[in-house]
């Protein structure tokens, strides 16, 4: 994965035609990949003319406005569409992609905060390629650490941690839901990552207590478990308490560290310190991981070695927060 991670900067993506939905903080992100990656033929389409404009002028681009639900019926294929748009947006967009021919989307995470509607939206598509855009899981770090831990005989154990700084959250900027759900709005950007490396939970248990006027499932959060392949892992989470992200992975020969989450460290067996591990990021000055997984979504050859999330691994995702936060699906 890291290898083939390496060579998308050699690649050509002239000619690509993309249409970015969306034109808030993270369409400037992908705007920012695309400018750096060579691709200028962009469409920013967004409901307002001032928004749509604004990104678009930024970066020469083209802009339309109206809304993605207006625009579509007159647009014809393009190589891409992106949607960068609040999750409660995202399966309408999707739906109304795919009705007026567009057949290869990369959708915002985590797409929708419920597991039983990502599931249906999955089972309802045929035909066209949908991915998730867990850019975590392109970051260059990750992917030299996956490819460490398989030369060292995979993964062995995981704990990994989900505290939020709470007192930052921008309350009012979204709906209800994003809040009382914020294990899945926020916190699957760690639990993705931390199960892309070592799998999926095959037997757990999971623990909650407490709760917050706004997040009423609780407030600390503990589970531990067994994985597919064999791993065993746990977690942990105190919303009333300081802390932050991070995961650490242990192998047969060495123990590794993300934290923060865009960096790699090692332990090496008998010592008792910890070593900055070197690797390379195709695309320096643009955020990890958004240009690797729209270079994968261009050239769709790419994906068996660098693999997207698709709408059933998020859903399976989605999932796995709903059971650790307490949540219905």
């Amino acid at each position: 994965m890291y290898d083939n991670l390496q060579t998308i900067k050699d690649r050509d993506y002239a000619g690509k035609r993309v249409l970015l939905v969306g034109a808030a903080w993270m369409a400037g992100e992908y705007a920012k990949a695309f400018r750096a990656m060579g691709i200028d033929q962009v469409t920013v389409l967004s409901r307002s003319a001032a928004t749509a404009e604004k990104l678009a002028g930024e970066y020469g681009f083209s802009a339309l406005h109206g809304g993605y639900t207006a625009r579509l019926p007159d647009l014809e294929p393009f190589d891409l569409v992106v949607l960068s748009l609040p999750e409660h947006e995202c399966i309408p967009a999707v739906e109304s992609c795919v009705r007026h021919g567009q057949s290869n989307i990369l959708v915002e995470k985590p797409c929708s905060l419920y597991s039983k509607r990502l599931h249906a939206l999955a089972g309802s598509l045929s035909g066209v390629r949908v991915r998730v855009a867990y850019n975590r899981v392109t970051y260059p770090n990750f992917a030299r650490l996956h490819a460490l831990a398989k030369a060292e005989g995979g993964v062995t154990s995981c704990h990994y941690q989900v505290t939020e700084l709470v007192d930052s959250i921008p309350f009012g900027n979204n709906p209800e839901d994003s809040y009382v759900r914020w294990g899945c709005s926020n916190s699957l950007h760690v639990i993705s990552m931390a199960h892309a490396l070592i799998g999926m939970p095959e037997e757990w248990q999971t623990y909650r207590t407490g709760g917050l006027d706004w997040h009423p499932s609780g407030d600390r959060f503990h589970g531990a478990g067994r994985t597919v392949s064999g791993a065993l892992f746990s977690y942990q989470a105190d919303w009333q308490s300081a802390g932050r992200w991070g995961i650490d992975v242990m192998t047969p020969e060495n123990a590794y560290r993300l934290i923060p989450m865009e960096d790699l460290f090692v332990m090496r067996k008998g010592t008792f310190s910890w070593e900055k591990v070197a690797f390379e990021i195709p695309y320096p000055g643009v955020k990890q991981g958004v240009a690797e997984e729209l270079a994968v979504m261009l050239q769709p050859t790419l994906e068996a070695a660098i693999p997207l999330v698709t709408l059933e691994q998020a859903a399976m995702y989605t999932g796995l927060a709903e059971k650790i936060f307490g949540y219905d699906a």
